[in-house]
């Protein structure tokens, strides 16, 4: 093969989710149909937010990037895997592994940081909410988002520009369903020791980082929410947040699972079931968490749902 990037593999096999014949139809459809909704669901987000003008605030602002973000992502990576579902050889380019890896990257730190910022944002204004349009203005709210995907852009380019650096010359079958940090590194035959430190210190800076925000926002939050006298009171307050930490227990959960162990062949198997969660099932989801367990969001739906019947 003709050497390119420093590297004499120019393309690679993805394994995919299964190598069993029988699992390959069914798992075609079910991926299929999550992707589905995955789309419908986010696209919906964005457009009722969008259209709804009692939802322009910035708690919804930033469920709608959230929604953006997982719509990419997930974008990113389904498509391709649907494919090797369906042909022998789902191979990839080179230059096509290394594109999906630095978008990957990016828009899985990106939401990441736009979890701590929802969390925020719910601190501000169940603690501060006489200050709460004072603390979260547009410029404040448009600054945020722009930081949480200037994090993304920065992970990204560091693990990208160290991948690129390696030297792929052992096989070329990735033991996975994309292009992922650790399936690519045990391909390598050059050493690895800065990519590994790389990887492990946004790693723990990109997960530790946003979970300390999130909890320190949700200690002050049960800490308010206590001094409420009303029951009423703390069900509304506590129901605000509700949505959001179960999106935060699941995609936090499953990613620190992939990511924090470490990294061996006999665990990869088990890590593709783990980082299906986070890749796939998260961002189908989210817009249905917050929908079904978000009163404006249903109200909104309905009241769109009139005006096109009536």
């Amino acid at each position: 093969m003709a050497a390119g990037n420093h590297s004499t593999v120019t393309e690679f096999i993805l394994a995919g989710l299964t190598e069993k014949p029988e699992l390959q139809l069914p798992l075609f459809l079910f991926f299929l149909g999550v992707y589905t909704v995955t789309v419908v669901g986010n696209l919906g987000m964005i457009t009722l937010i969008g259209l709804s003008s009692h939802l322009h605030i910035p708690m919804y602002y930033f469920l709608s990037s959230l929604s953006l973000i997982d719509l990419c992502y997930s974008t990113v990576i389904t498509p391709k895997m649907l494919v090797n579902f369906v042909t022998e050889k789902n191979t990839i380019s080179y230059l096509e592994c290394m594109t999906q890896l630095y978008f990957f990257i990016f828009f899985i730190i990106s939401e990441c940081h736009m979890l701590a910022v929802m969390a925020y944002d719910r601190y501000v204004a169940i603690c501060k909410p006489l200050l709460y349009n004072v603390i979260m203005s547009y410029q404040v709210c448009s600054w945020l988002v722009v930081e949480v995907y200037m994090m993304g852009l920065i992970g990204a380019t560091a693990h990208t520009g160290c991948m690129l650096r390696v030297v792929f010359c052992k096989a070329k079958i990735i033991n996975h369903y994309f292009c992922d940090v650790f399936p690519l590194l045990e391909l390598s035959c050059s050493s690895t020791y800065i990519n590994l430190v790389v990887l492990l210190c946004l790693t723990v800076f990109n997960i530790l980082a946003p979970i300390l925000t999130i909890f320190g926002s949700y200690v002050s939050i049960i800490a308010s929410i206590l001094r409420i006298r009303s029951t009423e009171g703390r069900s509304k307050a506590f129901s605000t947040c509700s949505s959001h930490i179960l999106a935060v227990t699941i995609f936090y959960g499953s990613a620190a699972f992939m990511y924090l162990q470490p990294s061996n062949v006999s665990s990869m198997d088990q890590s593709k079931v783990s980082s299906v969660f986070y890749t796939i099932i998260v961002p189908m989801l989210n817009p249905l968490i917050y929908s079904l367990r978000n009163k404006d969001v249903r109200v909104a739906l309905n009241k769109i749902i009139e005006k096109r019947l009536f």
